[in-house]
């Protein structure tokens, strides 16, 4: 039987990204948060609107690459990847979970900056970029939780 494990996201970014390097094997690491927002119909015919938040994870050359293109937030990013899990002992003693998505292509979908500046060539494969490391197997201390109170949009 075959597997697949793909995650493919177009949203906005939430936080600016943050960088680390990793404590076991010195790999940049980048983080992010991304919403995606999806219109539904409830019950009574009322159209409705529905914003997840999404835990991204990049690696080595990707993280890089995020840095030198100053991506930030409220920028709209196309994001694949593979779906995570992980679980860590908070200082309280408690188990804690997350759900992450381990990036592996991005493309900038607006603008690099802002500002006035013109738009990013979307048709450049200059703009596509993919890790060509495998993902990785270890993860710093827990990134801290998104209450989603600072919407971008």
């Amino acid at each position: 039987m075959a597997y697949l494990n793909k995650v493919m996201l177009i949203g906005n970014i939430g936080k600016d990204p943050e960088f680390r390097m990793s404590q076991t094997g010195g790999r940049k690491r980048v983080s992010f948060s991304l919403a995606t927002s999806r219109r539904y119909r409830d019950n009574n015919g009322e159209q409705k609107e529905q914003t997840d938040w999404h835990n991204i994870v990049g690696w080595g050359k990707t993280a890089d690459i995020i840095e030198q293109l100053g991506v930030h937030k409220g920028m709209s990013l196309y994001v694949e990847g593979t779906l995570t899990n992980r679980s860590w002992t908070d200082q309280n003693g408690q188990k804690r979970y997350a759900t992450e998505v381990n990036m592996d292509t991005f493309q900038l979908l607006g603008p690099r900056t802002q500002g006035g500046s013109p738009a990013y060539n979307q048709s450049s494969a200059s703009n596509n970029y993919s890790q060509s490391q495998g993902s990785a197997s270890a993860y710093d201390a827990p990134m801290p939780e998104d209450d989603g109170s600072d919407l971008p949009f």
